[in-house]
Formats: structure tokens, C-alpha cells, sequence
């Protein structure tokens, strides 16, 4: 376990994996109620070099909230009127299908038609005109369509995510899509490199460095493939996060001696000590009103979650289960905190409904870290030992449904879900 309230460990817990690590999504559990759907193989997709249809499924199989129903219907495109009686027949509540067609400028048509099986109404669909490298994108963005269409919330397939890799002796830095695949490398180091954080705007990734042989922060963007040197105080530097309007960083600094919280601008420039305390203050998060940043303190005798306003006057305990729980995550909506809470010998996944401290424990493994939020608050990302590997996991909010994004040769380690992009 390498919680940034045991800094030393960091140099050691990061595994070996390998870094052209690709991804298999295997989805378990069964929601409480999921709607079965339909995807039909698009038309023209095996000249296109992707699964559109495939693609799709498997992102509405991993948000917990759809069931599929496997069904032949030949090979209908956009135009198609689909025989509603043998989806009726199948208990399929809906049916997505569509084409791929190659333009005559090397771009690919990627059309779709959305279906109510039910109500027998055409729900209307969309085309896009995009190179081959950027079929699997339509084809997340078809998904955050229909997602959105039968439920009423905003799909997040087609944002990103980003995480660490060790291989050999290089650790480096990836940027995925939101299903693992399509993995990208950001920045390559012979030192560690930990606490990944996306900026609002889902362009920037602030992390720590370890190639000055200490812990600093830099913030990296990721279209130019520049990066900044933003705090390398004296001391340690680490565990930054964003404010919800991308202005100001949180972070972790020693340089007054002990583990402190800071405020400081992206830019760099001076940092603002948020509190005076004697404790070990760290894992500063921004509340979603960017009012309130929760954190992790051993203020009380053992490390614990607690809450203070942007100016750090007023300190509040928010966890009392348990004595020892850190990695505190708050859902984008306000509702919920993700953290781990160590039980007996394991570490485990937990979430906190907001308005009634309700807790729950969402995960059957005992090796859990870093818990982030989808920016939809619907479905988390974790890291933890799965069959005696290192692994993402995305879990719903009640814990019923996972997907694992399984490196094949190697372990995957810290991630962060990007913010919604705009298309």
C-alpha cells in the first residue's frame, strides 16, 4: 500500500509492468437493474479496422447500468426499420445499430440509429466524419449518446484517464481512453513518478517527480507534450490537486519542516500555507464548490479524513469509522466520498454517502488505493491487487458491477479520471 501519508514507501511499491501495457475489460456483478440493449455489428466496421458495435456494448456493459442482449438481425445500417418483434421476443428494451463507410478523403462515416424496443420510437442518432485513428473516439461518443438517451445522465466514455507504469527501470506516465485502451505515453523517466491529477479542463496533468532525487511537482500539457516545473521547494514537494475552476493547486509541502498543505498558483510563484498545525497534513482534495479542500491528518493519533474552507480556518473531522483511512475522493456532484479505510491487515475501497455519513465497503480485494471519481459521480476508478497483479478497477457506486482494465505483462498503478472533454 503507498498512501502519500507514508512518503518514504513510494520509492519501493511501484511494480515492474510492462510499458506497452494494453487492456482487456472483463466486466463481473450484476446491477440491481440494468436495461438490456441490443448493438448490432455496424455495417462496413471490419473495413474500418474497428469494433465499432463491440466498442460500444462494452462501454454501456461497464457502467452498471445496461445488459446485453445478443441478437441476429442481418446487417442493418442508420436507415434500417428493425423488426421490433424479435427484440420484443429477446427482451431487448432497446437496439443501437449503424454503418462505417470509407470517404473518398481517407476519413470514415460513422453513422448510428438509437431505437426504444418498447415504445416502438425511433430515438434518433448522429454521424461523424473522422480519421481511422479517431474511430474508437466515435465510437465512445455514440455510447455517451445513448447512455444519455436511456438514462438521463451524462455518458463519460469518451473521456480520459491517465496513470503509472514501472519497466525496467523507467517509470512513465499514460494517457488512455476511459476504457484502458488506446494508452498513450505522456512522459518517460528513469525516477518515479506518482500522484497523477488532472486539471478541470482535462489538457494538464499535474504529478510528482522524483528526478531531482526528491518529490517535486511539475504540471504537464498534454496536446503540446511540454511540461512546467511548478514547486521544487525545499523539502518535499507532493500530492497536488486541482481547484474546480483550474486557478490554484493544493499540494503537500515540507518546507517549513513536517508535511504540510499549501496553495499555490499553476504557474508556480510563492506558495500560501493553508493551516498551522504541527500534524502530518497531506492528500488535499477541492470540495466541488471549490469552498472546501478534505485531507488527510494524524492531528487525532492515527491518520483520518478531515475538512477545512479554502481560507483553513476551521477544521472538521469528517471519518470516525475505522482508524486509519486516507485517499479521500469527492464525487463531482457533492454527493459522495470515495477513500480507503484499513481493515484488520487489508485496504479497502469505501464510500461515503455526503448527507447521511452512511458508509459502505465497495470491494471484495484487500490492496485497494487511489479512488477517483467519474466526472458523471456515477462510477469510480481504483487501483488494487487482483489475483496477485496490480490492476484498475472501475466499480458503480453500490459495488454490484466491475470492470478490471488488466495490464497484460505487468502491474498499473495511481489513476485519475480526466473531466468531460469538449468534442
Amino acid at each position: 500500500m503507498r498512501p502519500h501519508f507514508l512518503l518514504v514507501l513510494l520509492f519501493f511499491a511501484l511494480i515492474c509492468v510492462s510499458s506497452q501495457a494494453q487492456f482487456r475489460v472483463e466486466v463481473s456483478g450484476v446491477g440491481l437493474t440494468q436495461l438490456p440493449i441490443s448493438v448490432v455489428p455496424f455495417r462496413g466496421q471490419d473495413a474500418s479496422g474497428q469494433k465499432i458495435a463491440d466498442i460500444i456494448q462494452a462501454d454501456l456493459e461497464r457502467s452498471g447500468q445496461f445488459r446485453a442482449i445478443q441478437i441476429s438481425l442481418g446487417v442493418p445500417d442508420e436507415t434500417t426499420h428493425p423488426d421490433l418483434n424479435i427484440l420484443r421476443q429477446a427482451n431487448s428494451d432497446a437496439v443501437v445499430f449503424g454503418s462505417v463507410t470509407l470517404l473518398a478523403d481517407g476519413r470514415f462515416d460513422v453513422r448510428f440509429r438509437l431505437w426504444d424496443v418498447v415504445k416502438g420510437q425511433d430515438l434518433g442518432g448522429q454521424s461523424f466524419a473522422v480519421p481511422q485513428g479517431q474511430l474508437r473516439l466515435a465510437a465512445h461518443r455514440i455510447a455517451d449518446m445513448v447512455y444519455e438517451k436511456l438514462t438521463g445522465d451524462k455518458g463519460v466514455f469518451s473521456t480520459r484517464i491517465t496513470y503509472v507504469t514501472k519497466s525496467a527501470l523507467r517509470y512513465q506516465l499514460w494517457v488512455a481512453d476511459a476504457d484502458g485502451e488506446n494508452a498513450q505515453s505522456a512522459l518517460s523517466s528513469p525516477e518515479p513518478i506518482i500522484s497523477p491529477s488532472w486539471s478541470p479542463d482535462g489538457q494538464q496533468i499535474a504529478y510528482v517527480s522524483f528526478e531531482s532525487r526528491k518529490p517535486v511537482v511539475y504540471v504537464h500539457n498534454v496536446s503540446l507534450g511540454k511540461r512546467r516545473l511548478v514547486a521544487n521547494f525545499k523539502g518535499s514537494n507532493s500530492a497536488p490537486a486541482w481547484s474546480p475552476d483550474g486557478k490554484t493547486l493544493a499540494m503537500t509541502l515540507s518546507l517549513n519542516g513536517g508535511s504540510q498543505l499549501f496553495l499555490l498558483s499553476p504557474s508556480g510563484g510563492e506558495p500560501r500555507r493553508l493551516i498551522q498545525s504541527g500534524s502530518i497534513d497531506t492528500e488535499p482534495v477541492f470540495s466541488p464548490d471549490g469552498q472546501s479542500i478534505y485531507f488527510v491528518s494524524d492531528r487525532g493519533g492515527s491518520p483520518q479524513i478531515y475538512k477545512t474552507s479554502i481560507t483553513g480556518q476551521g477544521v472538521e473531522r469528517v471519518t470516525f469509522t475505522g482508524n486509519y483511512n486516507i485517499s479521500p475522493s469527492i464525487s463531482p456532484d457533492g454527493r459522495w466520498m470515495a477513500y480507503i479505510s484499513k481493515v484488520g491487515s487489508a485496504f479497502k475501497l469505501h464510500l461515503m454517502d455526503m448527507a447521511t455519513t452512511t458508509i459502505r465497503s465497495l470491494s471484495d480485494t484487500s490492496a485497494d488505493e487511489s479512488p477517483k471519481f467519474a466526472p458523471n459521480s456515477k462510477l469510480l476508478i481504483y487501483a488494487t491487487q487482483h489475483n496477485g497483479h496490480e490492476a484498475l478497477l472501475t466499480s458503480t457506486l453500490d459495488g454490484k458491477v466491475k470492470a478490471k482494465l488488466n495490464g497484460q505483462n505487468g502491474d498499473i498503478r495511481e489513476p485519475d479520471w480526466s473531466s468531460f472533454l469538449e468534442q
